[in-house]
């Protein structure tokens, strides 16, 4: 036996019934295991219990779509409005640039390992290079790369909240802010939007909610549901009161560019306030599927310093990060998709929405509220005009039964009597919806007094 050998193992000297390692000792039972028997511990019959993570999750979407009784009118070909998802159709696909970018980086063989949890350097530069602006500088250091924006959300909420701490949530607004904080033992207050305002931020009310335990002000621009900007003057208003409280923003921009109005991101406007901007190729893009979102750290006073971002690193580590080929598409996406093909989406959008609110704004007993970008529309009901229905759960399950139209009730953003059309849906779809939507509301409206209807 050579010295080396000699070194290697001499830490490890046979002790009794144990094995010297080092200055410790590690038992060895009869089978030659190190881990001795522990009886005590040993249970008497199967129980396995979820965890209360997995107890505490729930989408308010499922949890009222799933209860929905929806059966289809069957002499009509169902016509469905509630799902946000551009590609349901097929009449708006993605730019041809964009798939051969994709398939550039499957032939080129080069991004079928891990790539680093944050995303590749040279993608991360390239959001960075497709995001920077003179008052809002970015570098690769600035973007984490995510599954999805989906993902970029739960890692921003995760990095910035504790186990009681509570975050500010528009309403109405995205159902996944909820399902994500809850599941992490976190307090969601929700502050209004001002349907009469086209759905600006009731400010006194949202300052109203903050308190010492508020580490996160979410804010939506462009909206999920509503469809709704922001203007300048408005988000302004907004970062003055983050400010005046230490509030850092989450800022879900995830539509940006998909308006038909300006629309400046919020980091380009913020002295101070620390932000997260998440987005993604999901919706411009219309390539849901393709899982592509990213984190915009904005910190220029270093507000946030070098532990959040370390954070966001390590979390960002629990499932290693986006897709690696669309990563290696990434900087030809941003840099080679043409003008013409955003310009296209947002026209389209805005014809659809045009359409739909003018067809719906002659319905009595509706109110839709007119759209400035993202793929929605909200639509109020008058209720007392429409006894036979008791929320508008109940409104738009029976517009299904009768109609084959399915929009979603906006009790499914906690915001009831309103329902949400997606708009994405071909144009001469959208017409015949509207319209058996209009059949549908002049079958069921109460025209009398109000003690009338409700008789």
């Amino acid at each position: 036996m050579d010295r080396q050998t000699k070194r290697t193992l001499a830490p490890y000297r046979p002790f009794g019934n144990g094995v010297v390692h080092g200055n410790s000792i590690h038992h060895v039972s009869v089978n030659g295991s190190l881990y001795p028997s522990k009886t005590k511990s040993r249970r008497q019959r199967w129980e396995v219990k979820p965890s209360e993570m997995a107890n505490n999750t729930l989408n308010p979407i499922r949890a009222i779509v799933d209860g929905m009784k929806l059966t289809p009118n069957p002499d009509k070909p169902m016509i469905a409005l509630s799902i946000g998802d551009p590609t349901v159709f097929g009449n708006m696909p993605t730019d041809i640039a964009v798939l051969q970018a994709m398939k550039d980086a499957i032939d080129c063989q080069k991004y079928n390992g891990y790539a680093p949890s944050v995303g590749y350097l040279k993608s991360r530069q390239a959001v960075a290079n497709f995001y920077t602006c003179p008052e809002a500088p970015l570098e690769a250091e600035d973007v984490i790369l995510t599954s999805g924006c989906s993902q970029a959300i739960d890692l921003a909420i995760s990095v910035l909240c504790n186990p009681g701490d509570n975050i500010l949530v528009p309403c109405p607004g995205f159902s996944l802010y909820k399902t994500l904080a809850v599941s992490m033992g976190i307090e969601v207050k929700l502050y209004n939007l001002l349907p009469e305002k086209s759905w600006e931020v009731d400010l006194k009310h949202l300052e109203s909610l903050i308190d010492e335990r508020t580490s996160c002000l979410i804010v939506t621009n462009p909206s999920n549901p509503c469809g709704s900007v922001f203007s300048e003057e408005h988000l302004q208003k907004i970062l003055k009161v983050a400010s005046r409280h230490c509030i850092p923003i989450l800022a879900d921009e995830i539509y940006s560019n998909m308006v038909s109005c300006s629309c400046p991101s919020m980091a380009s406007l913020s002295s101070d306030v620390p932000i997260l901007s998440c987005g993604g190729l999901a919706k411009r893009w219309l390539v849901p599927g393709w899982r592509m979102g990213w984190i915009l750290i904005h910190d220029r006073n270093d507000i946030f310093g070098s532990k959040i971002r370390q954070g966001l690193v390590k979390l960002s580590q629990r499932i290693l990060g986006a897709c690696s080929i669309i990563q290696g598409a990434l900087e030809s996406i941003l840099n080679n998709t043409p003008q013409s093909f955003y310009n296209n989406t947002i026209h389209f959008l805005k014809t659809n929405s045009e359409i739909c609110f003018s067809e719906l704004c002659t319905v009595p007993g509706l109110n839709p509220i007119m759209p400035s970008g993202a793929m929605y529309l909200m639509v109020g009901i008058d209720m007392d005009r429409f006894p036979d229905f008791k929320s508008d759960v109940d409104f738009t399950e029976r517009l299904v039964t009768e109609q084959s139209v399915f929009c979603l009730p906006a009790s499914a953003f906690e915001y009831p009597n309103f329902f949400r059309i997606v708009v994405t849906v071909p144009e001469e779809m959208m017409v015949e919806a509207c319209g058996r939507i209009k059949e549908f509301c002049e079958r069921h409206y109460c025209s009398g007094s109000h003690d009338n209807c409700e008789q």
